[in-house]
């Protein structure tokens, strides 16, 4: 990615995400996260890589992202008039999946640290004298 694609990613991150708090007022729309923008070399495209937090944490954003994407239009008509660039890039909103696995590692994670401390504190104090027994061998 060049350097002007990335700039231009990055104000429009701002912008919209700007845009989205200010202008979007849909009730079905949660918390949006803009986790990433990436920019086409020829700034036709911006693809909007977002996370949506709605009423749970298992909910699906397949909502949000068509709300997104319906409303792409009037977001990309406010954006060109504060980018003040020739082109604007068309505006396509994605459900960022890397922040969800991350949540879900994260999860694995702590649950094996619990299961793990749950398994040493059930074995009794014999089981740990011969074990470390075994291990002096």
């Amino acid at each position: 990615m060049s350097q002007r694609t990335q700039r231009m990613g990055d104000q429009i991150q701002r912008d919209i995400s700007g845009l989205i708090r200010q202008r979007l007022r849909d009730p079905r729309l949660g918390m949006v996260t803009i986790s990433a923008v990436k920019v086409s070399p020829d700034m036709g495209y911006a693809d909007i890589y977002v996370t949506i937090l709605g009423k749970t944490l298992d909910e699906a954003p397949d909502e949000g992202i068509a709300i997104l994407n319906a409303a792409s239009g009037i977001l990309r008509g406010e954006l060109g008039r504060g980018l003040r660039t020739r082109i604007v890039p068309h505006l396509r909103f994605h459900h960022d999946v890397v922040t969800t696995r991350g949540n879900r590692m994260a999860a694995l994670i702590t649950q094996a640290v619990k299961d793990d401390n749950e398994r040493a504190e059930s074995a009794s104090p014999a089981d740990v004298a011969g074990n470390e027994d075994a291990s002096a061998t």
